[in-house]
């Protein structure tokens, strides 16, 4: 259920305590200093200067003692992953459950991943995997403008970085999942084997590679011009004197730009280009913080980024104090897929399962692990052993599927429509969107909606729409409409 009055929905229960999941050091404060870890320095006055504020915590590494490839072993696996982020770890961890000897490949694999991650409770409890969050919250919130708000009835929560490595390392160690610290260098393919070049001069030999290196990789091909578009934003975790926001509901997008009222540059170019603040608060003192731009092409500035959410934070009241972690969040967001089939797999940023229309990746990267895991298992675990081209083939085709293809299309067409909507169009379009059944606006943002779902959902979408948003759908959608019925007749005739 979705609401824009000023109450609540009734909360719901948390999964998880809301005493923040992030030991926070005790400090003590006087008119003028604070002391920080036993140093005292000097307090700082002016809202907006958290930039200045360097990150207090240091990258984290697991405590594991890893089984790692030694060059004594004979080196030949029957899957060979490039990259240990959250991609590639997941496929280790469900491939090798079937007995398939998996090589996993990276110059840090036990470092704690960097990023934030925020995802909807009901798909981490769907896989099972609702105790790698660290924090819940029982509701969200949308403020469309600075008179109305969306409360949107489904928790949210953030993933514990540790928590989920932890696990998946578990699950590999325990499958036998054998790990080299290095670089991938270069792929190199023959007939039934193919072999993987590291830059401590190793060579990895294996029946199928697959690159889960993320969005820079070099072993994907692709046939079509890759005209992403692209999701900035800076995040900061910190501790700060108070913030404006409810403990009880994270803040999913925040589109107001009162706070630019005294930067007519600012309001000028975001008004063209806008920017939003998404929010997890974890305690009055505690938030997380991102700016965001959801989609541009060209990528905008992301000292832009930075600038307007220095304004909105001091337009709030919140001045930081700390800053324990800090981020800059680059996503290519839509763009063709790569060539299908071919002769190394892609799994995680450079597979385009990135939602070209939000950015999600995670949950979505977690559900589809296992359905590529079960398609490699089936052709290498076998006694028939399918490699080579029918391999490859079989397990592009477990992860894109020609109905999934046509999907991806449409989720690519709402890209291609953000882009062109500016600030006041991007007010109307997301008060329409989440004026819809909550199974449809749910089923969008976790991309579980079948072509036919997704039909409807957009004549759903145009009914609600103001009369405004209806011309601006209109005028400038035609082209982006023309050109995602094109590819979804090519991927049906192909």
């Amino acid at each position: 259920m979705l609401s824009s009055q000023t109450s609540p929905f009734k909360p719901h229960h948390p999964l998880h305590s809301n005493s923040p999941p992030f030991p926070l050091t005790k400090i003590h404060y006087t008119a003028s200093k604070k002391l920080i870890r036993g140093k005292r320095v000097h307090s700082t006055s002016k809202y907006g200067n958290f930039l200045g504020l360097k990150p207090e915590r240091q990258p984290e590494a697991l405590d594991f003692d890893l089984p790692w490839c030694h060059p004594s072993d004979s080196a030949c696996f029957d899957v060979i992953i490039i990259g240990a982020g959250p991609a590639g770890i997941r496929l280790a961890e469900q491939v090798s459950l079937y007995g398939v000897k998996v090589c996993c490949v990276d110059p840090d694999p036990l470092s704690v991943w960097p990023n934030n991650y925020g995802v909807w409770v009901d798909e981490f409890e769907n896989l099972g995997l609702e105790d790698c969050l660290d924090k819940t919250w029982p509701m969200a919130c949308v403020y469309v403008d600075d008179s109305k708000t969306k409360y949107l009835d489904r928790c949210y929560g953030r993933v514990s970085r540790r928590k989920l490595k932890e696990r998946l390392i578990e699950g590999c160690v325990s499958n036998g999942v054998r790990f080299h610290k290095a670089k991938a260098w270069e792929v190199e393919h023959q007939e039934f084997e193919s072999s993987v070049l590291c830059d401590d001069g190793v060579e990895l030999k294996g029946s199928l590679v697959v690159d889960a290196s993320g969005f820079g990789s070099r072993f994907i091909a692709y046939d079509k011009v890759r005209n992403q578009g692209y999701q900035i934003a800076h995040g900061v975790l910190a501790e700060v004197e108070e913030h404006p926001f409810d403990l009880d509901k994270m803040v999913l997008m925040d589109w107001r730009d009162s706070h630019l009222g005294n930067e007519p540059s600012l309001r000028a170019s975001n008004s063209r280009v806008p920017t939003f603040l998404y929010a997890m608060p974890f305690s009055s003192n505690l938030i997380f913080l991102e700016e965001t731009s959801l989609v541009s092409r060209p990528v905008l500035s992301y000292i832009e980024v930075k600038r307007r959410m220095v304004a909105r934070l001091r337009h709030l009241g919140i001045r930081v104090k700390r800053v324990l972690e800090d981020e800059k969040c680059l996503i290519p967001m839509g763009g063709p897929l790569p060539r299908i089939p071919q002769n190394v797999m892609a799994i995680g940023g450079t597979s385009g399962v990135v939602h070209p229309s939000t950015g999600y990746m995670v949950a979505r990267t977690m559900a589809v692990a296992p359905v590529v895991a079960f398609a490699i298992a089936e052709c290498l675990g076998s006694t028939r052993m399918i490699r080579g081209n029918q391999l490859y083939a079989r397990v592009w085709d477990s992860m894109w599927p020609l109905e999934n293809r046509m999907v991806r299309e449409f989720y690519s067409f709402g890209m291609e429509t953000l882009l062109k909507l500016d600030l006041n169009g991007s007010r109307s379009f997301f008060n329409a969107f989440f004026d819809l059944e909550p199974y449809y606006w749910q089923g969008f943002l976790s991309s579980k909606l079948t072509l036919k779902e997704l039909l409807w959902l957009s004549m759903s979408l145009f009914g609600h729409a103001s009369n405004p948003s209806k011309f601006d759908i209109a005028t400038k959608c035609p082209v982006p409409l023309a050109k995602m019925m094109g590819n979804i007749a090519l991927e049906y005739i192909g």
